[in-house]
């Protein structure tokens, strides 16, 4: 690995100074490789953290475009970005707190023919999107490429995560099962804070997961309830008759 540089050591000094990372891990996050599928609520706080935290390359994926009614919560974006595609918004944003990194930004709605493509480039995913046609397309992937991802879904007050290891732990699937039907309401909230908290809890489970730190959420399902401020870990297992995982 290349030496750190003086300008690399000021700006990681907190982390360096972890006897958990050091140099070192320091070292091992800026040669990392994490995919950020959306830059909305959730993608917003992780972003904004895996980049400060030296993630060597970001890449993003989005293919909507920034409206009014997103900055209550998609704090990666500014008033000024208005029209904007959100990967723009998000890697000018990313770019300007930490320029040590690379941004790949991919202005585009994830599908079955590119995901794969994309997935190949990076060591760890996560899934920040909004509905469950695109967590279920993610998590399939994942487990054809072998690639680990942290799961995460809000809504009004409540927000979860979840990460999985294809093949070794619980994943989305084991879950949820089947896709659920589409819900035709408008939408309501979320709160603006609960993707934040949720989102922040997936860059800490990418940069543990890259460092080989603590103890992942792998077979739990954390949930957030903003309203009574309170978390809970809910154990889950494999599901045999999984659709995915008794493929792996």
């Amino acid at each position: 690995m290349e030496i750190l540089s003086k300008a690399q050591r000021q700006r990681y000094a907190r982390q360096i100074s972890l006897p958990e990372i050091g140099e070192d891990g320091q070292k091992k996050l800026l040669a990392s490789r994490v995919l950020l599928i959306g830059v909305g609520g959730l993608g917003s706080p992780a972003g904004y953290y895996l980049a400060a935290a030296g993630i060597g390359t970001l890449g993003l994926v989005d293919g909507d475009t920034l409206e009014l009614s997103n900055l209550q919560r998609q704090i990666a974006h500014t008033t000024a970005d208005l029209g904007l595609s959100k990967v723009e918004s998000a890697a000018r944003a990313f770019t300007a707190l930490n320029p040590d990194i690379r941004i790949n930004a991919h202005s585009l709605r994830l599908t079955t023919e590119n995901a794969r493509g994309l997935f190949k480039e990076y060591d760890f995913i996560i899934d920040a999107t909004d509905n469950f046609e695109s967590k279920f397309l993610i998590a399939g992937i994942c487990h054809a490429e072998g690639k680990p991802y942290s799961h995460a879904g809000i809504l009004k007050f409540i927000g979860q995560t979840l990460t999985v290891i294809p093949g070794k732990t619980a994943c989305l699937r084991c879950v949820f099962g089947e896709l659920p039907p589409g819900n035709k309401e408008p939408p309501q909230g979320p709160l603006g804070v609960v993707p934040g908290v949720i989102g922040t809890i997936q860059a800490a489970e990418a940069i543990k997961y890259l460092l080989g730190l603590g103890e992942l959420l792998t077979n739990r399902l954390l949930t957030y309830d903003a309203l009574r401020l309170e978390f809970r870990s809910v154990r889950i297992n494999r599901n045999p008759a999984c659709p995915l995982c008794r493929g792996v």
